[in-house]
């Protein structure tokens, strides 16, 4: 992967390219990002730009072997291979290490990630989920850990990142590189480690030469604090929504109003814009509006119809709807802030967000989005359903009705 085919991230590339080329680099990195940044993308085109043999002047191993001298079975003599490194900002993609980088079949750049238990009794490491590995970066590079672990079939088991395979981080890690100046390792939520993890404080803090760590990571308080203090912090913001927009427009091929909204509703998360994109001709606003009649108007049995329904959607959707709504009560907070300014054409999530300014007060708006990102966190952690959306019915019954907004706390 190369830099320039990831989305927005430009001050971190930069950041990342000045490390090598002023020899800044540290051998523990912390790539600490939001769901949806490129963390992980920008981790493997790190590596592949360490690895590349335009950036760093050399050939593999193998080739520099092979210039030795003339051949003695009469092949043609090499080219003599220039060893001193040109400044470039991304990685050629053309030369065999490029190549393996891309296809992560390199064999000095090494990846870590939350496994599962197949059999009872069996010690998982990475290296078992190395295929299923390689075809989900290529079908979903943003996806997050819910993404993966459903696409190696964990359905309700835990991931994680067993004793079993820090030790064999370990050995692994303990070898001479075999093409490359560097040995590399990618470890992709860190998150996920226990107190197993340990294990590898030694080799962190007196790794071989040339041994590069990288920690892709979403949140730092969940990482072992004798790790989190061995790296060197590289922080990943959430893309801008014009980055996103641009990315829909141009890799997508969205069109550019429908580009706008996603990237609103995503806010700097590009794999909610790709789950939004998916679920883009789904009528989230016909939803909404049924699901507030039922609860203001239509009564207990309407109520029941629209949570069964809902109930049978599927977490993703659910999760979509959820954030819909929280993007209309967003929009109606601003609106009554800033009043229609720029709003020469108002679209249809306008005039609902106008109607909801009609009915709620902006702390009653507030209370229902505090509301709504409670339900959502309940949901991505297997939460039934309906009994879920049978209490947030509830909940927003008594916010909107009796303005009850102390039932929250």
């Amino acid at each position: 992967m190369q830099f320039h085919s990831i989305t927005g991230q430009k001050e971190t590339k930069e950041q990342l390219v000045q490390m090598i080329q002023h020899n800044r680099l540290s051998h523990a990195l912390l790539f600490l990002g939001k769901e949806g940044s490129g963390a992980l993308q920008l981790a493997m085109a790190f590596a592949q730009y360490i690895v590349c043999e335009k950036v760093n002047g050399k050939s593999s191993m193998v080739n520099r072997q092979s210039s030795i001298g003339a051949s003695l079975f009469g092949e043609p003599e090499p080219q003599p291979v220039n060893d001193q490194p040109k400044a470039t900002n991304d990685s050629c993609g053309e030369c065999p290490a490029c190549k393996k980088a891309t296809e992560l079949i390199h064999p000095d750049i090494h990846f870590s990630y939350p496994v599962i238990t197949k059999k009872t009794g069996e010690k998982p490491i990475s290296a078992d989920f190395i295929k299923e590995w390689r075809e989900f970066v290529v079908q979903s590079p943003y996806g997050n850990v819910y993404d993966w672990l459903q696409f190696i079939g964990a359905e309700n088991k835990q991931g994680n990142i067993t004793a079993t395979e820090c030790n064999d981080i370990n050995r692994t890690m303990s070898l001479k590189s075999f093409e490359s100046e560097y040995k590399i390792l990618i470890m992709w939520k860190p998150e996920f480690l226990g107190k197993e993890g340990n294990k590898l404080l030694k080799l962190i803090e007196e790794p071989p030469p040339n041994t590069l760590f990288i920690f892709v990571a979403e949140n730092e308080d969940m990482i072992l604090p004798t790790i989190l203090s061995r790296t060197q912090l590289v922080k990943i913001p959430l893309l801008s929504n014009m980055e996103v927009e641009a990315a829909l427009e141009l890799k997508e091929g969205v069109s550019v109003q429908k580009a706008g909204q996603i990237a609103a509703i995503a806010e700097g998360n590009y794999r909610e814009a790709l789950q939004l994109l998916q679920h883009a001709e789904d009528d989230w606003q016909a939803m909404l509006r049924e699901w507030l009649n039922a609860i203001l108007k239509t009564g207990p049995v309407a109520q029941v119809k629209w949570i069964d329904e809902t109930a049978k959607l599927g977490r993703e959707k659910q999760k979509q709807f959820l954030k819909y709504f929280i993007h209309l009560l967003e929009q109606a907070v601003r609106l009554r802030a800033i009043g229609d300014a720029g709003n020469a054409q108002p679209t249809a999530d306008h005039d609902f967000a106008l109607r909801l300014n009609k009915i709620c007060s902006i702390g009653q708006q507030e209370a229902i989005i505090n509301e709504l990102d409670k339900a959502s966190y309940y949901i991505e952690r297997n939460a039934n359903a309906k009994m879920l959306f049978h209490a947030l019915s509830i909940r927003l019954y008594h916010i909107i009705s009796n303005k009850s907004v102390i039932l929250v706390n």
